[in-house]
């Protein structure tokens, strides 16, 4: 990913909130208040999805990411951003919170690690330690 296109989507996220990057793969996770919302692959958006907002994002004619493992087409639930989000804040904004929000309900879905010392916390804590933008660990999926 170069520093133009993160810079980019810094810019088409000024009406959102502030995005980061970190490099994972061959590509780079976005996150927003510690949570992973998207993913860059070959200077291409993909924003997280899940039950709830898949269908909008394939109304728009967006597509899912989908790489090879053993051969096999392995789908993930980030799909690409309408091209017209990639040019205007406003167009950008509702496809970020959208992502956001899917990265929320799977952060308090997530089923605590059994023999983990963190699994006394409820899931609510991780609504409110994400919007109150604490570090939390990625979703490493």
């Amino acid at each position: 990913m170069s520093e133009d296109f993160m810079a980019h989507l810094r810019d088409l996220a000024s009406d959102f909130g502030a995005l980061s990057a970190r490099r994972m793969f061959g590509g780079s996770g976005v996150y927003h208040d510690g949570l992973m919302i998207g993913l860059i692959e070959d200077e291409v958006l993909y924003l997280k999805t899940d039950d709830l907002t898949r269908a909008r994002f394939a109304a728009a004619g967006s597509a899912a990411f989908v790489y090879t493992r053993q051969r096999k087409p392995i789908e993930l639930s980030y799909w690409s951003v309408p091209e017209s989000a990639m040019d205007s804040p406003q167009e950008m904004r509702p496809w970020l919170a959208l992502a956001f929000e899917a990265a929320l309900r799977k952060a308090n879905a997530a089923p605590a690690k059994a023999g983990s010392a963190k699994t006394g916390s409820a899931k609510v804590g991780a609504v409110k330690s994400a919007t109150a933008k604490s570090k939390r660990r990625p979703d490493r999926r």
